[in-house]
């Protein structure tokens, strides 16, 4: 199963991070290869959300139980169905010198056991370079006053 781990110093509090990254629903906003967050269902410090993202001209869906701890800043994420084996990972927040790190892991498994080892190493670059997107985007909004 693919593991990628993608961090990114931001010259900004995790105070001020945290509700960015809390807003599910506005990332295909400034995420060019999410088409839609929906956010199904709130209950207490979970939510359940349906994304919708465009990989390379493939749509991939997936609904997710994404769990929010307020006071370490820090979100957890699970896909309960959806196109993928296993998406699962975590958003987590560093006080640095200069700001805050933000990092962001995500653990996957696409579920073809017999071509895996050909696909993983594609598989594993292409969510890696998503990841990394998807972390310039939040610095991109946050440096922009968001």
């Amino acid at each position: 199963m693919p593991y990628i781990e993608v961090s990114l110093p931001v010259a900004c509090t995790p105070e001020k991070i945290y509700p960015i990254l809390k807003d599910m629903e506005k990332y295909p906003e400034f995420m060019m290869d999410l088409k839609s967050v929906e956010v199904l269902e709130r209950n207490g410090n979970t939510t359940v959300s349906r994304w919708v993202s465009n990989v390379d001209g493939r749509i991939i869906k997936w609904t997710e139980l994404d769990t929010f701890n307020d006071e370490k800043m820090h979100i957890t994420y699970q896909q309960i169905e959806g196109d993928l084996k296993k998406f699962a990972g975590e958003w987590i927040l560093t006080p640095v010198d200069d700001g805050t790190e933000i990092k962001l892991t995500v653990d996957f498994e696409f579920g073809i056991p017999m071509i895996a080892g050909l696909l993983n190493p594609i598989l594993k670059k292409k969510v890696r370079t998503n990841s990394e997107s998807m972390l310039k985007a939040i610095k991109e909004r946050i440096e922009a006053g968001y």
